[in-house]
């Protein structure tokens, strides 16, 4: 599920990425969460699913019996999500898998009926304001839990430092919120949202580990986070060439480390009131 002016991601690049992530993942804001999933069977909703390694990571550790709804606007990733899902988690749970195609205006309340969790990985930073309130809005409605994984929150850190590291994390923060998209505010954003609907927020850090054992994700995410400084201030282009030459050798001799900086977030829905239920 992505809105109309966000493209498409590389399947490639969603797999490349899909490790680093799940080493990311907080393991703290799941165990919040399982007193309050309601179930069996576990009903989940999962936007912007990409290839869906949300899935992957999420349901052998929840158990089952679970079905699992996957949103995204790209229906080939769609399809590759849905065939990559286990069919069953550790304890032998049962996995079902279904589709929905579509963009995050689409999402309500009713959308989300009977639904158990809603969860997402690195989808909050690429949303207006407005998109992230409807997705706070609707879980408030069906009343279900939101985990929202891996928001940038725009800091990096790059070992050993180089002088233009600084001029080329502020264009590429600009960047992140062209258009208005939240981008490097996500959590925040997010946060005060969920809080409007009397949601409990929670968040704690999810950052990306970049050294040798995984240079070509470091080496990937370089090239992209420089292209995307780039775009946004084209008087950097070239200066950034020399430096992006100068990382992607120290990448390749396994001496550059990295640290991507993002956060997860869980919004823990309010109980009705008596007054509300009658």
């Amino acid at each position: 599920m992505r809105t109309t002016g966000v493209p498409r991601y590389a399947p490639d690049w969603l797999e490349l990425r899909e490790g680093a992530d799940a080493a990311a993942r907080s393991p703290e804001l799941l165990e919040a969460l399982r007193p309050r999933l309601s179930g069996p069977p576990l009903v989940i909703h999962d936007l912007g699913c990409g290839t869906g390694s949300m899935g992957r990571w999420l349901a052998p550790r929840l158990g089952g019996p679970q079905l699992w709804i996957l949103h995204d606007r790209d229906p080939d990733l769609l399809d590759r999500a849905a065939v990559r899902m286990p069919r069953t988690t550790a304890d032998g749970g049962r996995i079902t898998v279904a589709t929905a195609r579509g963009d995050l205006s689409r999402l309500t309340g009713s959308t989300l009926d009977g639904a158990s969790l809603v969860t997402a990985s690195a989808l909050l930073d690429v949303l207006t304001p407005r998109e992230v309130d409807g997705i706070a809005a609707a879980c408030a409605e069906a009343q279900c839990p939101a985990l929202l994984a891996l928001s940038v929150v725009g800091r990096v850190e790059l070992a050993p430092a180089d002088p233009l590291d600084a001029e080329l994390a502020e264009a590429f923060n600009a960047h992140q919120r062209r258009g208005g998209l939240v981008g490097p505010d996500a959590v925040a954003v997010a946060s005060r949202a969920f809080a409007r609907y009397g949601a409990t927020v929670r968040t704690r850090t999810s950052p990306w580990l970049l050294g040798a054992e995984r240079s070509a994700l470091a080496a990937e995410w370089l090239r992209g986070w420089v292209a995307a400084a780039v775009a946004q201030r084209p008087e950097l282009a070239g200066r950034a060439e020399g430096y992006l030459r100068r990382r992607l050798a120290a990448c390749a001799a396994g001496v550059l480390r990295v640290v991507v900086h993002h956060r997860d977030l869980l919004a823990l829905p309010a109980p009705r009131s008596a007054g509300a239920a009658a």
